[in-house]
């Protein structure tokens, strides 16, 4: 298989297929007398075994597939005995593979359009039930105050238990102004909520900044095709408001749950000047690559600090696992949703497509994170009781492992300022609930603030009232690693 850049939601698109020359196979003795090579005569028998016991499972597959027309109690077509088994044999190798029938294939290719009427919640399949990865800022989803790890148990009254993924996805989804309720059981209440909303065309707002006194504050949702060149023209803007001259900059990856893997390295590069930005290595030599910075920094050394959560998952973790590696940032914030791994869209023409999990990806220095997350430099809580977002790539049920790596942690850092140690890890008591479009009530951001002042050499400082806030708006595509509607 041969990768390129132009990849698919979150980490990689298959760009084609090659197959090498059709090669057949000798019985073991006769490769053993032409050759005379006993280690190749026993891994040849050994193949041969492999085939055998191939053609026996088969011979089982065709048995029940036999059994299951004859005799189930309702008429079932071959064709949804064969989608079933596919759908089985590949989303059971780890949560973000997947066998797309060519209509669920189609469906898809209408999540990226952006063209749809639905909600803007991100999910993702856990053990048979829904539950949000993350909504999208300034959809109806975000606005109704649904949050990373409910759990979606029923639509307008109706239970989706016993549903697919795909299913439940497809009542949520409806015509632009029609209403719905999504019942959730969230952890620690009491009791399920219900929540009560207006779908919407879903425009998702990729790039949106704001400028606190002579600090820019760039907040990107997810990767799609226009992310960098949003960011960047964002950052252009920002800095023309501020005289010419910016303080420093925050990058805020929370709740972005990835995207394009061209894009995260595009992103990665206008801050980094030179060396590795991730590297991917697969079964296969040649799905290995590796791609270096091109010598450019946007903000020529401005401080940056780069926030994340545990809804910072995929393309963001590779922005912030190499901002990290190379101090060109300080992350704060919270652990990261830990997808260290790359699918590839493998399309089957007039038969849908496969998504594929063909490598995993790994930060300059080295590590995979995997199942593991980014830990940030400072960690800030969300608010006084938070617990931080509990669900994670780890949850999963059979995520691939973590290995190749040579470290599990980033490089120790010794040169935060002295301010950083006084950041505290939560809100006070007294502060006002946290509001994602009020920063004021974005704790987080403002200590972010606090430590890009403190790397500039400038007084602490706060969120003036009179903020300039600009957006980029984008139709942008679903994450690999979920489903969005």
């Amino acid at each position: 298989m041969k990768l390129r850049t132009g990849l698919l939601l979150g980490t990689a698109f298959l760009a084609g297929i090659t197959t090498g020359p059709s090669v057949e196979r000798m019985a073991g003795p006769a490769v053993a007398h032409l050759l005379g090579n006993t280690a190749l005569a026993r891994e040849v028998a050994a193949d041969n075994d492999n085939h055998s016991e191939t053609l026996r499972l088969l011979t089982l597959f065709g048995t029940v597939l036999d059994l299951v027309r004859a005799e189930y109690v309702e008429p079932v077509s071959d064709k949804d005995l064969i989608n079933n088994a596919l759908d089985g044999m590949v989303s059971n190798l780890d949560p973000h593979s997947s066998y797309m029938n060519e209509k669920q294939y189609k469906d898809m290719q209408v999540q990226i359009s952006g063209k749809f009427g639905g909600l803007g919640i991100q999910v993702q399949d856990q053990d048979g039930h829904v539950r949000v990865v993350s909504p999208m800022v300034g959809t109806p989803a975000s606005r109704a105050g649904i949050k990373p790890g409910d759990f979606i148990t029923e639509v307008d009254g109706k239970s989706l238990d016993g549903m697919t993924l795909d299913q439940a996805v497809t009542k949520m989804r409806g015509d632009p102004g029609t209403k719905i309720t999504l019942t959730i059981i969230r952890a620690k209440a009491p009791k399920p909520l219900k929540f009560t909303m207006t779908r919407e065309i879903v425009h998702i707002q990729v790039v949106t900044s704001a400028l606190y006194g002579k600090t820019g504050y760039i907040h990107l949702n997810e990767f799609d095709d226009d992310t960098e060149s949003g960011m960047h023209a964002a950052y252009d803007k920002l800095k023309a408001q501020a005289g010419g001259k910016l303080d420093g900059l925050v990058l805020d990856l929370r709740l972005n749950p990835g995207g394009k893997l061209d894009q995260a390295i595009a992103v990665s590069d206008d801050f980094i000047p030179e060396g590795e930005i991730v590297s991917i290595r697969g079964r296969h030599a040649e799905n290995n690559h590796r791609w270096d910075a091109k010598g450019t920094d946007i903000t020529n050394r401005l401080p940056i600090v780069v926030l994340i959560n545990g809804g910072s998952a995929s393309a963001s973790e590779i922005v912030a696992g190499a901002l990290q590696d190379h101090r060109r940032a300080v992350l704060l914030g919270e652990k990261s949703f830990g997808k260290g791994s790359v699918q590839s869209l493998i399309p089957v023409p007039g038969n849908g497509a496969v998504r594929l999990t063909t490598a995993r990806y790994y930060t300059p220095s080295g590590r995979s994170i995997q199942g593991l997350g980014i830990a940030p430099d400072i960690l800030v809580k969300e608010s006084k009781d938070d617990e931080g977002i509990g669900y994670r790539e780890a949850d999963l049920k059979h995520i691939i492992t973590n290995i190749g790596g040579n470290r599990s942690k980033a490089p120790v850092r010794t040169d935060l300022p002295a301010i950083a140690s006084s950041i505290p890890d939560a809100p006070p008591a007294n502060w006002p609930k946290f509001d994602l479009t009020k920063p004021n009530t974005d704790f987080q951001l403002q200590e972010g603030l606090r430590v890009v002042h403190a790397m500039a050499g400038l007084p602490p400082g706060e969120l003036p009232n009179g903020a300039v806030e600009n957006k980029t708006t984008s139709n942008a595509p679903s994450p690999t690693h979920v489903q969005q509607h």
